[in-house]
């Protein structure tokens, strides 16, 4: 197993505001506004507990919530995907008012996939940590 793990990012909200908004994915329907019309991704489809879209060139894949600690992280599990994997995404509280972020991606990929796709899989966490700190709280 491979694990990626994102830098810590803050967020101006208590760990209890986070987790309540990233513990219903239907909160991060917004976030599909922001996806450049010549993504990778397309097709996404929200609901309470998962997310599913289209992915060149792999196809129709997505996320499901498997595990939730209230006010602490939320794991996901890959559904349809080519690669098992999943994605914790932890709250740590700073203060009253800020939380740091941290998401780790674990991967069972074979060594030859993972020599093509290493560096993208640490830049998509990084860019998805990044995403997760713009949601307004």
């Amino acid at each position: 197993m491979t694990s990626y793990e994102s830098t810590i990012k803050t967020i101006s909200a208590n760990n209890e505001m986070v987790f309540a908004k990233l513990a219903n994915l239907k909160n991060l329907e917004a976030l599909k506004e922001n996806i450049p019309s010549n993504a990778p991704i397309q097709d996404i489809d929200v609901d309470v507990d998962s997310i599913h879209f289209s992915i060149q060139p792999i196809g129709k894949m997505g996320l499901r919530i498997i595990e939730r600690n209230e006010f602490d992280s939320i794991k996901l599990e890959a559904e349809n995907s080519p690669v098992s994997f999943n994605t914790l995404i932890q709250f740590i509280p700073i203060n009253k008012d800020e939380t740091n972020l941290k998401i780790t991606l674990n991967a069972e990929i074979p060594m030859m996939i993972k020599m093509m796709l290493g560096n993208k899989l640490e830049d998509f966490v990084n860019q998805l940590a990044e995403a997760l700190t713009k949601i307004e709280y």
